[in-house]
């Protein structure tokens, strides 16, 4: 049955208003960081700066240790996206292709450890990192951010190689490919919109997090930026126009790489929840 004009202008004019909703806070992180700091205190709420300035950006960049914090967060956070999607792949192409024994319990412990509560992992892992020697290391984070997403990068992918035709790879190696090679000349392309879904979610995951950043480096050259961003509050103020010109840098990285792999992205997010 076709909508009417009438239904179609509702949801058009409440998708608008979502949209406007989520995109408020950004409007306003950056209008904010082009204020001066009379005008972030003022009781007038102005939607636009009355005299832009960019002299909270250049406090922001000039803040001892920026480019350092930037550096470890992403080394940390590539190398953690790295990682788990090369782990990822070698994981989800047997649990999709093979049946073996244990291999439902096994999906079963890959969701139950995506359920888990970082909060409750944050003990052990701090203990395990001191044992072994790696605390206030950038190899410590970088294997934390890797643990913590692997289940998501296991279970996605799982459910992309499920989705390609085994009967593809079949007619690869009967035209001569061997199992390697099919993989990698058939089944490897189509898990591009699979590879840019999960990379998303880890590369947000371990760009935007701050409690082990914070309590596993000691060392404040080690630390990365969303440490560097909770230094703009002191025990008396805080530098809101600072706050919020560096989270407008903080986000570049973020926005950039979402422009790189946003073209397979909306088709990866779709096309991984297939049934198993």
């Amino acid at each position: 049955m076709r909508k009417s004009l009438a239904q179609r202008i509702t949801l058009s004019v409440l998708g608008v208003l979502v949209a406007l909703v989520f995109l408020f806070p950004t409007y306003w992180m950056f209008t904010t960081a082009l204020k001066t700091p009379g005008e972030i205190l003022s009781p007038k709420f102005d939607l636009l700066p009355s005299s832009a300035t960019l002299s909270n950006f250049a406090s922001a960049l000039t803040k001892p240790g920026f480019l350092t914090y930037l550096g470890n967060s992403l080394i940390v956070t590539l190398g953690a996206v790295l990682a788990a999607l090369v782990v990822g792949v070698l994981a989800a192409i047997p649990l999709a292709r093979f049946r073996f024994r244990g291999r439902k319990g096994f999906l079963l412990l890959v969701l139950v450890a995506q359920l888990a509560p970082l909060s409750a992992l944050f003990i052990p892992m701090y203990l395990l990192m001191r044992d072994i020697g790696l605390l206030n290391t950038l190899p410590s984070l970088l294997l934390v951010y890797f643990a913590t997403s692997l289940p998501f990068t296991v279970w996605m992918l799982y459910g992309f190689v499920n989705g390609i035709p085994y009967d593809l790879e079949e007619a690869a190696m009967i035209d001569g490919c061997s199992r390697t090679g099919a993989f990698r000349r058939v089944t490897l392309p189509l898990l591009g919109p699979g590879l840019v879904t999960t990379s998303v979610f880890s590369f947000i995951t371990a760009w935007n997090e701050f409690l082990f950043a914070l309590v596993f480096m000691r060392d404040q050259a080690k630390q990365t930026l969303p440490v560097w961003l909770s230094s703009f509050r002191t025990a008396f103020s805080v530098d809101w126009g600072g706050v919020m010109a560096a989270s407008v840098v903080y986000a570049i990285p973020a926005v950039v790489f979402f422009l790189i792999v946003q073209r397979k992205l909306v088709s990866g997010m779709t096309a991984g929840a297939v049934k198993g």
